[in-house]
């Protein structure tokens, strides 16, 4: 077994040698929690069956990254680029796309449940048989794809919950004093 900083190292400098170590060890599953990946630029990598929770991808560059069956909890992807990258059966419960692009995305049966796409460009990704969608917190920046690659049952449209933290005072705007 690699350690974590040697598999680091094989994504960074030679993505094929890193994609054969995962497929070679997909049935044990291979630990890259809480690493800081951010500022990476990535492309072609492959992690299958990868438990990547509380890893943090921010600020990163991704080109057809496939993020197969990944355990992704709680990672964060803020203000990170990705391009054509598969989410496709991974659990994002609690994972953080602010501020991210995500264009061309595959979310297929994906767990999205606690899921933040404040501020988040989904433009062309296909979001259509993800689950727990509606259990996701976004706001009136976020932008979704054409319905089509949306689940039937999810509603895009933006209104104020618990998760704003408004007090009924900031929307009348009359102060107490």
């Amino acid at each position: 077994m690699k350690t974590k900083d040697e598999l680091i190292t094989l994504l960074i400098e030679q993505v094929d040698e890193f994609n054969n170590y995962i497929e070679e060890n997909i049935d044990n599953g291979v630990d890259l929690s809480e690493v800081d990946l951010s500022n990476i630029t990535l492309a072609d990598a492959v992690f299958n069956n990868v438990d990547l929770s509380s890893t943090t991808f921010a600020d990163s560059h991704m080109t057809n990254v496939k993020f197969e069956n990944c355990d992704i909890t709680s990672a964060d992807f803020t203000r990170s680029n990705l391009e054509e990258c598969y989410f496709n059966g991974s659990i994002l419960n609690g994972t953080d796309f602010s501020y991210a692009v995500v264009n061309y995305g595959s979310f297929n049966e994906a767990d999205m449940a606690g899921c933040i796409l404040q501020e988040t460009d989904l433009t062309n990704s296909d979001l259509s048989t993800a689950y727990n969608l509606n259990a996701c917190r976004f706001d009136d920046g976020t932008i979704w794809p054409d319905t089509d690659m949306l689940p039937e049952d999810f509603d895009g449209l933006y209104s104020s919950d618990l998760s704003s933290l408004k007090d009924d005072e900031d929307e009348v705007g009359n102060p107490d004093y």
